[in-house]
């Protein structure tokens, strides 16, 4: 087929944000974004499935067992009469919303597919009253979602290999912007995460870690730094309907082998072997930030003593997630670069002690202050930090004694309702980390002694300053500036005066 048949980018994601009309208004985007995701998964499998059935069956003609054990080895196997295509026959179907849930569980607990998809569909109830309405409601709404994704032809011949992933991650962010303040729940932008991605340098062979993913859009995006498909995904995320988007959204990027966990990574993490954390190459988070009651009680009898360099206070989680994240790096390799809120740079307590500790460690390599109103939801400004365990005794970059303070706060387009960073700003923030050189009013290279005698605040305006002075005044020649501007109303007022004579206004 010639690339001009293919279905492009925008196409698709038009026909997907229309499919959205059928739930706005009636149900908040945060709880109608999981049909959406759940039916665009669907049709994707489906398709696919159809697409090479009929290609076996021209390769085969009527040899009906050889096509099945051709078949049977797709990546998701379909039962029969459970599809898409199923559904459609049946969208008039007064249960039409328990139809659905029977297809998708038929789908998780086929044998085939059952270690891959175990538990993705659980939480996700097309035959919800509560979210979707009574039953004359809920059969026209879903009616409308099957017609509406029946305009998508998904089969590989016509869409390119990433498209279904592009289009999962674009409308997760629309999701995002339409959620609010529960956005943050489940999405990091896009140009922060591929900052990010920059920032931690993964490489091939890596096993990349997000312990509070999400959607895992950010666990893609590192993946993508790669450059091939030689690493490993892991992620853990607490809430149980965000669990299965993400793991969702690893299929629809085609990294089937990605191991998401739901649980509650400060107290039950999961991505566990043998009674101890599991260590990566890796390790990046948009944890929520300053999460309150998460579990400091327990803190200092955790199983993976996880807290010894002190317990944050149960009011805010943000060191506990820094902490954790650190903990699971390798030692003397591993990198973790995690977006925090501004506090976590000064605050005192049990949180300066922590970051003391950190700095003395020799863990800590750059703090990348960015600008404000980046996020859905929130309009605080906010800071990435990179960790870095190759630094600690033994590690090959331990002789580095330096942190590298970068302020991006001025470098961002803004919009409407959001600010964004473009390509240049990474670009900028990332070449600048790189070359590890002061620039005036932007970036500054400090000694850990230095650190040490601002008392371990990492509050980016002690290390670069950004003070405008202003502009010498010339007394001089303001003075002549205002004589000419008196002479010339001096004469202009002649004029008018002349003006106002000859039409009589005046005597």
């Amino acid at each position: 087929m010639a690339e001009t048949d293919k279905i492009k980018q925008d196409e698709i994601n038009s026909i997907l944000w229309a499919a959205c009309d059928t739930f706005r208004g009636v149900i908040d985007p945060s709880e109608y974004k999981n049909y959406i995701l759940v039916f665009l998964f669907l049709k994707y499998i489906s398709d696919i499935w159809k697409n090479h059935y009929e290609e076996y069956q021209k390769q085969y003609g009527d040899d009906d067992e050889r096509i099945r054990r051709k078949i049977e080895r797709e990546r998701f196997v379909l039962p029969k009469g459970a599809s898409f295509y199923d559904l459609y026959e049946q969208r008039n179907a007064d249960n039409i919303g328990e139809q659905i849930n029977i297809v998708l569980k038929a789908i998780e607990e086929h044998p085939a597919n059952k270690a891959k998809l175990n538990g993705v569909f659980r939480n996700i109830d097309f035959n919800s009253e509560a979210n979707l309405g009574k039953t004359k409601d809920r059969n026209r709404r879903l009616k409308n979602l099957i017609e509406d994704f029946a305009e998508l032809d998904l089969s590989p011949t016509r869409v390119n290999e990433d498209i279904i992933g592009n289009a999962y991650i674009y409308l997760i962010e629309k999701f995002a912007s339409a959620a609010g303040k529960k956005a943050g729940e489940f999405f990091t932008p896009a140009q922060i995460s591929k900052l990010v991605a920059k920032l931690a340098q993964p490489k091939p062979g890596d096993r990349i870690c997000d312990p509070a993913c999400g959607s895992g859009s950010l666990l893609v995006e590192v993946a993508k730094q790669v450059g091939n498909n030689n690493y490993s995904i892991f992620g853990q995320e607490v809430n149980t309907e965000i669990c299965t988007l993400a793991r969702i959204n690893m299929f629809a990027h085609e990294n089937d082998a990605a191991r998401i966990e739901c649980c509650d990574t400060l107290n039950c993490p999961a991505l566990v072997e043998f009674n101890e954390l599991i260590k990566f190459n890796v390790v990046v988070s948009n944890p929520p930030f300053s999460l309150k009651k998460w579990g400091a009680e327990n803190a200092e009898r955790d199983t993976y003593n996880r807290y010894w360099r002190g317990v944050p206070p149960d009011t805010r989680a943000d060191y506990a997630f820094i902490t954790h994240m650190i903990e699971i790096a390798q030692p003397k390799e591993g990198r973790v670069v995690v977006i925090a809120p501004h506090g976590v740079l000064f605050r005192g307590s049990s949180e300066g002690r922590i970051r003391q500790k950190l700095i003395e460690e020799n863990l800590l390599d750059a703090v990348i202050g960015l600008p404000p109103n980046l996020f859905f939801g929130t309009s605080i400004p906010v800071a990435i930090l990179v960790f870095d365990r190759s630094r600690e005794e033994g590690g090959v970059n331990e002789n580095y004694l330096d942190v590298i303070f970068i302020d991006a706060s001025n470098d961002f387009q803004s919009g409407k309702n959001q600010n964004t960073l473009l390509d240049e700003h990474l670009e900028k923030i990332v070449q600048v980390y790189r070359e590890r050189k002061d620039v005036p009013k932007y970036v500054r290279v400090a000694s850990l002694d230095e650190i040490k005698e601002n008392d371990f605040n990492l509050n980016i305006p002690r290390y670069v300053d950004t003070f405008e002075e202003e502009e010498e005044i010339d007394i001089a020649a303001v003075q002549r500036e205002i004589k000419q501007l008196e002479a010339d109303l001096f004469e202009v007022r002649g004029e008018m005066a002349s003006y106002l004579k000859k039409l009589g206004v005046i005597v």
